[in-house]
């Protein structure tokens, strides 16, 4: 017992004699900097401790200077600069609108100083605005400005809830003038840090406020109506349906809501139930998925809005690369809530020839003086098979059956891009989707497409300006739509688009007797045109935007251009090992195209299965695609003579 107290006491001697001496030692030795190939294998020094400066990159778009790490630890998407670009247009036109009504004009750099009227407001708001104007403005006096990078006490209050490295919030302040502040938001302390270090290299601390806080609660803690946001930009990675019932509860009277879903899977049809679960509305796969998409989610905003009596006017709806973009405003009035039921509307699509009709959800009609009445409207408007070819229909929607666009609002913005061209980056491409949306119809939801048309009867397909010279010799209005190339968007009925394509197969024959009996091309040919199709090419079939040239839809400008990886946790390792995976998956899916003589000559290389089992008389020249051996003649058969 006593042997071993003692050498329990010399261990612990030596042990904190090891100690002492390790300290000196390191008390006259230099630090030395990091071993890059530990840092890698996880033995050396964490990111988090180095110098921020040696693993960030500094990007440039628009006015603003953004440092964000190399590392996808904070999300950044450059594909999304015509976003952005398109959102900062729409706010300095909305900014306009609001501050006009105040006496304040804005000044844009670069922009002539012209006053602009406000020609989208109604009556009642133009007298108020007369009536501010009389008031603020004296005989002779200059009126208010307000300019970009300065606080104007009557102007915006902006919320972008996630922010991420806080590029928008920054645009928002160097770009758009008549704003008070802006609050960039985002629930990452690691975003919120970027966030202080980007407006501070960027100097506008005295417009952009970082915020760390869930975006939801924090929109909840202003449904006041003095802490309401006048604009609330959404543009969450992937779906925005956690954050809509919020987002309309914390925008103002007549503000502006803006929302990106990047979540087009699930909007166009592939996941019908997850679309329901998101947005309470079932998605239907068909060439207008992208218009759909976007009255989804018009339709999920004014019906969370409704909740809390309060409805929607759509301003701009976008579909545009992998997203789509809304620009809304959000009014509070019962009377008008109740009208929103009949701006709503089912989808019956045939699953044939792809014909769809319309079934609203209400129906408003007028009574005695002035008042409205309301009522639930009646249908289905087709029935169990479809007309044209015979097949069933697929029911989807709700969805938004009203116009999606305010056309006046967005020629104002086209105006202000086409006087101001070097404001933007994308202003040659914003130009060109905007030409493209004014020129759509308005009150005509979804679209049919040429190729659709032309494969569903198994013939070829006219020119765009065949068929809308033929539509409008028919007396009907056509026009293209933004979200698809080949749309053809026309009040028409399908029966008429119908016929206009069998009159085309007359011209272009279609061999019938190829055709199967219940096939939809053999039941709509089958049947005789009723109108007579006149395909001669029209002056204003040609739409303007198509002829002055502009960039209506812009191809990939480049590889892998869509949507960025999540930001993760872990820095340039966790990027290396995505776009490892990514380089490993590549083309998983897909197999090269083979030369037949090779086919055949790696088919050869497989043995038999005689060869397995030892019987094939081939031995080691078995080959898999041998021919069957011919019968020896027996060795003990007698011969003939």
């Amino acid at each position: 017992m006593f042997r071993a107290r003692i050498l329990l006491w010399l261990s612990l001697t030596l042990r904190s004699s090891r100690s002492v001496c390790r300290a000196r030692f390191m008390e006259g030795q230099s630090p030395e900097p990091p071993n890059p190939d530990a840092m890698e294998n996880g033995t050396g020094t964490s990111a988090e401790e180095c110098p921020p400066e040696a693993q960030e990159t500094t990007v440039t778009e628009g006015a603003a200077k953004i440092a964000f790490p190399s590392a996808n630890e904070v999300f950044y998407n450059p594909v999304q600069e015509f976003n952005r670009d398109l959102t900062c247009a729409v706010i300095t036109e909305f900014a306009r609108i609001q501050l006009q009504t105040k006496g304040i004009q804005i000044k844009v750099p670069g922009e002539k100083d012209v006053q602009k009227l406000v020609v989208d407001l109604s009556e009642q708001e133009e007298d108020k605005a007369e009536l501010k104007e009389g008031e603020n403005l004296a005989p002779g006096d200059q009126p208010r400005t307000a300019s970009v990078r300065e606080i104007c006490e009557e102007g915006l209050r902006v919320l972008e809830g996630l922010a991420a490295s806080g590029l928008r919030s920054i645009r928002f302040a160097q770009e758009v003038p008549g704003l008070r502040s802006v609050v960039a938001n985002d629930a990452s302390s690691q975003a919120v840090h970027l966030i202080r270090r980007n407006v501070q290299l960027n100097d506008v601390a005295h417009l952009v406020q970082p915020s760390q806080a869930d975006a939801r609660m924090l929109m909840y803690q202003h449904q006041s109506v003095s802490e309401r946001f006048d604009v609330i930009d959404l543009d969450p990675y992937g779906s925005p349906a956690p954050f809509l019932d919020a987002a309309v509860q914390a925008v103002s009277e007549g503000g502006l809501l803006c929302v990106t879903c990047t979540d087009m899977a699930v909007l166009a049809g592939n996941s019908g139930e997850t679309c329901y679960s998101k947005y309470g509305s079932m998605a239907l796969k068909s060439r207008a998925c992208h218009e759909m998409a976007l009255r989804i989610i018009l339709h999920s905003l004014d019906l969370r809005a409704n909740c809390y009596q309060r409805f929607i006017v759509p301003l701009l709806s976008i579909s545009a690369d992998f997203y789509v973009r809304v620009f809304v405003r959000v009014f509070t009035g019962q009377a008008k809530v109740k009208a929103s039921a009949s701006k709503q509307a089912l989808v019956f699509q045939c699953v044939g020839c792809g014909s769809f009709h319309l079934q609203r959800l209400g129906r408003v009609s007028g009574a005695s003086g002035n008042q409205v009445k309301f009522s639930t409207a009646c249908g289905p408007p087709v029935a169990p098979d479809c007309e044209h070819c015979g097949q069933r229909h697929q029911l989807g929607g709700p969805m938004w059956a009203e116009p999606i666009h305010d056309l006046d609002f967005v020629g104002r913005v086209l105006e202000a891009v086409n006087a101001n061209p070097s404001r933007f980056h994308t202003s040659e491409r914003i130009r060109g989707v905007l030409s493209v949306v004014t020129e759509e119809l308005p009150d005509v939801p979804l679209y049919y497409t040429l190729d659709q048309l032309s494969s569903t009867i198994h013939c070829s397909t006219p020119s765009l300006l065949q068929l809308r010279s033929a539509l409008l010799h028919a007396g009907f209005r056509v026009s293209l739509s933004h979200a698809c190339k080949n749309a053809v968007k026309t009040n028409a009925p399908s029966s008429v688009l119908w016929d206009i394509m069998r009159c085309w197969e007359k011209e272009c024959p279609v061999k019938r007797e190829r055709l199967s009996d219940t096939t939809p091309a053999f039941r709509i040919l089958s049947v005789e045109p009723s109108l007579q199709a006149n395909f001669t090419i029209r002056g204003d079939a040609n739409p303007i935007s198509r002829q002055r040239g502009l960039k209506r839809f812009q191809a990939n400008p480049e590889a892998n251009w869509g949507p960025r990886p999540r930001a993760r946790p872990g820095g340039k390792a966790a990027g290396r090992a995505i776009e490892e995976r990514r380089r490993l998956l590549q083309n998983k899916r897909k197999e090269p195209a083979e030369d037949p003589a090779q086919r055949a000559a790696r088919l050869k290389t497989f043995p038999c299965k005689r060869f397995k089992k030892g019987t094939c008389q081939h031995g080691d020249q078995c080959c898999y695609s041998h021919s069957p051996t011919a019968p020896r003649p027996a060795v003990d058969a007698a011969p003939t003579d």
